[in-house]
Order: structure tokens, then C-alpha cells, then sequence
């Protein structure tokens, strides 16, 4: 698989750099470098797009954050934080030539178990599904793209 597959998301001028062969990429949220994967491409892409297109501030979003779920520990791809500290977006990221199904939606939703956060995404950069939750009457919608910060 190319690790520089064109993605169905804007481009972004990166850093990248060749460590003996390696490519790495400069994840600007954890200020250093990260070893290219074709899911890592997708995630720079996805956060960059947070930020530039959707307003979403840097220092609101956490990437590969741990989490238990029953005596597991997991790592959620992006979770984005309101000012008050309150989880409201929790991204999935998939390599380009993983099939978005069902059992994408069952990780995400999983995880959610724990975080209980109310819009979702799954991407694998180049098809982007986005969710709203409503716990209360334990219902969901999908959305055409995922809410602007401001509109939060």
C-alpha cells in the first residue's frame, strides 16, 4: 500500500522525513515525530481537517488516549475536548484499504461505552461517516459532516 494515497480530504503541507528509510511524519498536537503508517496518514489528514475546515482548536484534541473497557486497555484514535473539558468528538481512523463495516462501528460504539460521547466519525480517508448520539432515548442519526466547533 502507498503511504501517500491521495485521500478524499483537503491536503496539507506536512513534515515529512526519512529516518533510514522510514517515513515520518510531524504530529503537530503531540509535538513530534510519528513513523508514516497509511492510518497514520489518515489521522494527520482527519486532524488537520478538524482544525482548518471544522475550527477545531489544537489544544482541545487528544490522539491515541487510553482507555479501559472491562480490564482492556484500548486506545481511542481522536477525542476532541469542549473548553469545559467535556469529551464531543471521538474519531476513528482506519488505513485507506481497510473496508468501513460493521465491525468498525461496533469499535467505535465500544469504545463509546466508556467515553459516552454524543458525535462520532469513522473514517478510513477516503469514506467519512459521522454520527450524533442520543443517550436518553438511546437513538442515533448520521450526519453529513461533522459539526463545526463553534456550533458546539
Amino acid at each position: 500500500m502507498e503511504l501517500l494515497l491521495p485521500l478524499a480530504l483537503p491536503p496539507y503541507p506536512f513534515k515529512l522525513t526519512d529516518q533510514n528509510g522510514q517515513l515520518f511524519i510531524f504530529d503537530e498536537i503531540r509535538k513530534k515525530q510519528i513513523m508514516l503508517t497509511p492510518e497514520e496518514w489518515v489521522r494527520q489528514h482527519f486532524v488537520q481537517y478538524l482544525i482548518r475546515v471544522k475550527g477545531y482548536p489544537k489544544s482541545l484534541i487528544k490522539l491515541e488516549g487510553g482507555l479501559r473497557l472491562h480490564g482492556m486497555q484500548k486506545r481511542s484514535d481522536i477525542v476532541v475536548f469542549n473548553a469545559q473539558g467535556q469529551k464531543i468528538l471521538m474519531v476513528e481512523c482506519k488505513a485507506p484499504d481497510v473496508v468501513i463495516d460493521q465491525k468498525v462501528f461496533d469499535q467505535i460504539a465500544r469504545y463509546n461505552i466508556t467515553h459516552r460521547i454524543k458525535i462520532l466519525a469513522v473514517t478510513n480517508g477516503l469514506q467519512h461517516y459521522y454520527c450524533s448520539i442520543d443517550f436518553e432515548n438511546s437513538a442515533y442519526q448520521f450526519l453529513e459532516q461533522p459539526p463545526d466547533y463553534g456550533s458546539l
